[in-house]
């Protein structure tokens, strides 16, 4: 990778810090405080296994070429970025793009497990937005369920030689939807409708974030495709050593 590719590259984990300013938390991270304790511990627990796997899985990236390192800070800082930008939605809440998608697809999904912890706890300390309590909640939700999902689509659709700018609208836009289902389960499992119990508490949270993360949905797989292409044109060279393109490309 020659300067100039270093340069644009860099740039992304920059524009990151045009984000560094102090907001409120009631975006769909889930709040400092909103969990009960024995929720918070159980999904630390549960994302233990899943961040194992991603640190030996970048490890064994980075041992056969670091040159893709600084592609691994760049989808680090797109997944920090756009989970950073919150739109308002309906009854004070907020919703948000998710940016794990594209992390996944290239480095696959354990190794987004790693850096969507460490974007959530940065982002709990710089911007309050999510929180310590939660982190694992919200890493199980935005950083492993959501990945896998898209990885797993992306990978779907790669068997069946689907245009590969459509595989990763596709894999982002359901990476990005089911980020938000598991989170509406989290809190459906913490806070139980009196009448109708998890089951209609979860309806009532998807149907109050549907409003706005359905086009967020579609907006953030239209931006990966962006991002895809443009690496595609800086960074041919190490989107080939990670399996993305193929040879001779």
């Amino acid at each position: 990778m020659n300067k100039k590719k270093r340069i644009v590259i860099a740039a992304s984990a920059g524009f990151a810090m045009a984000f560094f300013m102090p907001q409120q938390a009631d975006a769909m991270h889930i709040m400092e405080g909103y969990l009960q304790p024995v929720h918070c511990i159980a999904w630390g627990i549960v994302c233990v296994p899943f961040l194992v796997a991603g640190f030996l899985s970048i490890r064994k990236t980075l041992q056969k070429n670091r040159k893709v390192l600084m592609i691994l800070m760049m989808a680090g800082a797109y997944a920090f970025v756009l989970s950073a930008l919150k739109i308002p939605s309906v009854t004070g809440s907020s919703s948000h793009p998710t940016g794990t998608e594209l992390g996944a697809i290239l480095f696959g999904p354990s190794a987004m497990a790693v850096l969507g912890i460490l974007v959530l706890l940065f982002q709990a300390i710089l911007l309050a937005h999510g929180g310590l309590t939660t982190l694992g909640a919200n890493t199980f939700s935005m950083a492993i369920a959501g990945p896998f999902v898209a990885y797993g689509i992306y990978t779907l659709c790669k068997k069946f030689n689907v245009n590969k700018s459509v595989s990763v609208f596709v894999a982002a836009f359901i990476g990005d939807l089911f980020t938000y289902i598991v989170t509406s389960f989290q809190l459906a499992l913490a806070h139980p409708s009196e009448v109708g119990g998890i089951g209609a508490s979860f309806a009532e949270f998807t149907a109050i974030f549907a409003v706005t993360q359905i086009p967020l949905a579609v907006i953030e797989g239209l931006v990966t495709v962006a991002v895809m292409k443009g690496l595609e044109s800086f960074a041919a060279p190490e989107l080939t050593q990670l399996g993305y393109l193929k040879e001779g490309r």
